[in-house]
Order: C-alpha cells, then structure tokens, then sequence
C-alpha cells in the first residue's frame, strides 16, 4: 500500500476528539465514514454510517482513545449500542492500517489482530508532547472550578516533571503562583532550580504541608493512605495520573480531603486541539511508514 491509496478513513467510536479529528481529515480532502455515532443527526459533509460500514468502506481505520473498555466493547460515548467487534469486522481489518490507543489493550481484547498492521498513536513522542498543553490547561480549569481562590498568589505543588508537571508548572508560575516541583532525578533538580521554582524530591515525601493546590502526574500510587494521613485536610488534590493514578481516593474520601481524578482532559477541555493532534500523529505514521 502507498500514502496515495488511502483516500477514505473510517472512524469507529469515540468521544468529540474524534468528531474534531474526522473534520480535520476531511479538510484534507479525504473521505470520512463515523462509526459508532447513532446518537447524532447528522455531521455535515462527513458520513454517518454504523461500525461495520465504517470498517469495510474504508482504507484505514482509526479508533478511539481509549479504544477498548474492559469488556472488550469499543468505547463508543455517542452510542448506546455495545459495540463489539465481529469475525468478519476483525478479518477485513487485518486487510488495512488501523490506528489505536493503547495497542497492548486493543490486541488484548482482540488477540486475532496480533498480525495486523496496527499503530499506536497514543504511544509517539509527538501525541504525548503536543497533548501536554491542552492537559496542563484542563488542570488549571479543574483548579479554578475547584478552588476557591486564585491561582495568583496559592502555593501549588507538582508532583512529576515529565512532559505534563513542564508545562503544567511553567503555566502556574505565569498565573504567579508560588510553584513547588517534585522530582527524582538530579538533572531534573537542576533545571528545577534554574526555572525559578521550588524543588523537592518526590522519594523524600512524608507530608503535605503547607499548599493550596496539589497537581499530581505520576501514575503510580504516591499518596497512598500514609501521606494522605499527613496531608492538610484543606488542599486541593488534583490527579492527572493515567491508570492506576496517583491517589488513594478511598483514603482521601476517609479522610476528608478535596481529591479530584481528572483524567482525559484534551479530550473535555480542548477536543478540537486533541482532535487535530491525533490527525497530525497518524499521518505521521503514514508518512513515515507508506512512502
């Protein structure tokens, strides 16, 4: 198959990422069939169709982000259909490119597809870094609903210094925030310092005093029930962590403690933005792939 053979993608399922994404891809004068989308009337010049149409009229196929629930079913929001994929469905995809989030998951669900020419978008340097702004935007949106003070002035916390605790820290001290950073690594110490922050290292923690506003974005239990214990009951926690997260939330709630899991932010606060992302990443992989 070359780039040029590509000329209509069928997209299966999703949240308004995915109907930002098909519009997107239609500007790029390619046919787009949705799937997966029967609560809508309608979609303009794109084509509403069901899933199967989707898969088989297509060239490629992109699905969601996440693609699969637990039970094996495509996360499909705008349908009130369980969507699970058939053998004929599975077969004419191992024929085509299709483009999933979180591949282990997907082929997982459908081990039949372990052959197939399946991408993972979620899984490029370029999503996650172009998704990072969009995410430290939506959290500052959750703090601002749920603090009730400013961000000028409060003392936040961040827990993590990856591609997220970046940007997200370099936004809350433009918002003149006092912004403290939690870290591991000594270079990461170092730039810490340098860009004006706070530093602390996040091995080193047994309590959290002293802050407004807690952003955590390292998914791995780092407030388990013991630093929850010694947390003020008046903080704001704010976990941005994937699956399995970052916060004990049975202890926070025990506890007493304002915790909020906000996960998929993109796609809540900024679908249009997530939605071109995905478009920019996937012909990448095209690009890079059918020469």
């Amino acid at each position: 198959m070359k780039k040029s053979d590509i000329k209509a993608f069928g997209i299966v399922g999703g949240d308004k990422r995915q109907l930002f994404l098909a519009r997107s891809i239609s500007d790029n004068c390619c046919d787009v069939i949705l799937g997966g989308f029967d609560k809508l009337s309608g979609m303009g010049a794109l084509t509403l169709a069901d899933v199967h149409t989707a898969i088989f009229e297509s060239d490629a196929v992109i699905f969601p982000l996440p693609s699969v629930r637990a039970d094996r079913s495509i996360n499909t929001p705008f349908s009130e259909r369980n969507v699970i994929l058939t053998d004929e469905e599975t077969s004419e995809l191992m024929k085509k490119p299709v483009f999933v989030s979180m591949r282990d998951k997907f082929i997982k669900a459908y081990p039949e597809l372990k052959n197939a020419r399946i991408f993972d978008y979620a899984a490029k340097d370029e999503f996650a870094i172009l998704n990072a702004l969009p995410t430290a935007e939506g959290a500052i949106e959750c703090a601002m609903n749920n603090f009730e003070g400013t961000i000028s002035g409060s003392k936040c916390l961040v827990v993590g210094f990856g591609r997220i605790g970046k940007i997200l820290s370099k936004s809350l001290h433009s918002l003149e925030a006092d912004v403290t950073v939690c870290a591991r690594k000594e270079s990461d110490f170092a730039y810490i310092t340098a860009l004006g922050y706070k530093m602390r290292d996040t091995r080193k923690l047994k309590s959290i005093r002293g802050y407004d506003i807690v952003f955590n974005t390292v998914p791995s239990l780092i407030f388990d029930k013991d630093l929850l214990m010694n947390t003020d009951r008046n903080t704001l926690i704010i976990d941005l962590a994937s699956a399995p997260g970052g916060v004990d939330f049975e202890a926070a709630h025990k506890f007493r403690l304002d915790a909020v899991r906000a996960l998929s932010l993109p796609g809540k606060c900024a679908p249009k933005t997530a939605g071109e992302i995905i478009k920019t990443t996937v012909f990448n992989i095209i690009e890079e792939v059918y020469r």
